[in-house]
């Protein structure tokens, strides 16, 4: 067994749990160790079913199911209980990139940068809107995180676009700081797209009232924003990250 393939460890775990709760060998070696492995990918565990979480053993897990009194009642809360982890996995396959900002950032800030960015995730498909809001607060969170990291004070209601020139500056990334001009073009983008992500939240995101007239952003824009902020996220932490192991 593989036990280091997410995606591989968790149908193998929803597929003896179906067996068990068809009546199968609850005492099954193989449960505490697909359970140990789907608990280890730290990532995931947002997306964990919570029978998961508290089931420790095949018996404990009987112990839950059982109060299902057909098999395909039980059947139905298993597959709809790893329905999002594996939609998650799925939409991370399509995104290839995704997989490395998530091991950055969640190493960065899981508590607030790592969840804001698994938050864009998840929205992206099912609530563009939410989706913008949430691409938006993933880099707020990580310039705030940064500048605390840099000992440089920032006012906390300041928008995203002040943030990002502070840091910029704080890491010699503003295009003015530079004479190549490959180098002032490129960083020049980078300020753009920050502040188009931020406008983009404003006149799109569910973070303000609309009109009758107001235009829906739908899940193409949604990814762009997120894939976008996410990038742009790695980028500064990465920067940061490099900047602190430097003599």
């Amino acid at each position: 067994m593989d036990y280091t393939n997410p995606k591989f460890v968790l149908q193998s775990l929803q597929n003896l749990m179906v067996s068990i709760g068809r009546g199968g060998d609850r005492k099954d070696p193989e449960y505490p160790r697909l359970r140990e492995a789907a608990l280890s990918f730290h990532h995931l565990q947002s997306y964990l079913p919570e029978f998961v979480v508290t089931c420790r053993d095949g018996s404990q897990f009987w112990g839950f199911i059982q109060k299902l009194r057909h098999y395909s009642e039980r059947d139905a809360a298993i597959w709809k209980g790893f329905e999002k982890v594996l939609g998650y996995l799925e939409s991370q396959a399509h995104s290839p990139a995704a997989s490395d900002i998530t091991q950055v950032l969640q190493v960065f800030d899981a508590e607030h940068v790592h969840s804001a960015w698994q938050k864009a995730l998840a929205r992206r498909n099912t609530d563009p809107e939410a989706a913008l809001t949430s691409a938006r607060t993933l880099l707020e969170s990580t310039c705030k995180h940064i500048l605390d990291g840099l000992g440089v004070t920032y006012d906390d209601t300041a928008d995203l676009p002040d943030l990002y020139t502070a840091v910029a500056k704080a890491m010699n990334l503003s295009p003015s700081q530079h004479t190549e001009q490959i180098f002032k073009q490129v960083l020049g983008g980078c300020h753009s797209v920050v502040q188009g992500l931020g406008a983009m939240r404003n006149r799109l995101g569910d973070a303000h009232g609309k009109g009758a007239t107001a235009y829906r952003p739908l899940a193409r824009h949604a990814a762009l924003a997120v894939n976008l902020s996410g990038a742009m996220a790695m980028y500064l932490v990465e920067t940061f990250e490099a900047r602190k192991a430097s003599p």
